[in-house]
């Protein structure tokens, strides 16, 4: 969407937008790691090779905290966003190992305007993470509030 802010009404039901894509550096895995996530397999690349997850692995939450990065480059920094009121379920289901290239895309899976704020509409998004050979990395739901445009019918 270019040349507009993102606001309620851009958001279609069954739509997917792409998020783009995000290289996963050993160096921004062990930084994350050293701070947030302390755990062998996302602080040493031989102890990551050792372990189940087959290399230097980038924490769960740090595949979150990517996603969200390229889910604000693509959408929330640029919208009437108003921040969300939860995550209904988050999934990691493949490692995200030091190298891959991650793209993200966003279902709308529906959309509804508030009944105690009817300049506000809620947005019910399915996200996914895939890396360069097309693997689900990934997956989570959740609802974003948008303030609708001025003047938009409120039903």
């Amino acid at each position: 969407m270019t040349g507009k802010k993102w606001a309620f009404e851009d958001f279609v039901e069954g739509s997917v937008i792409d998020l783009g894509s995000k290289r996963a550096t050993a160096e921004e895995i062990v930084e994350f790691a050293k701070e947030f996530d302390p755990q062998p397999m996302h602080l040493d690349e031989a102890a990551g090779t050792a372990s189940i997850l087959g290399g230097l692995s980038a924490s769960g939450w740090h595949t979150c905290a990517m996603f969200m990065r390229l889910l604000c480059d693509g959408i929330l920094l640029d919208s009437t966003s108003q921040g969300s009121p939860g995550i209904d379920y988050v999934k990691w289901k493949k490692p995200v190992l030091a190298g891959d290239t991650l793209t993200a895309t966003v279902k709308v899976l529906g959309t509804r305007v508030s009944k105690s704020r009817p300049s506000l509409g809620l947005v019910t998004i399915h996200s996914e993470m895939h890396n360069q050979d097309g693997v689900s990395v990934l997956e989570l739901e959740n609802t974003i509030m948008f303030l609708k445009r001025e003047g938009a019918p409120s039903a």
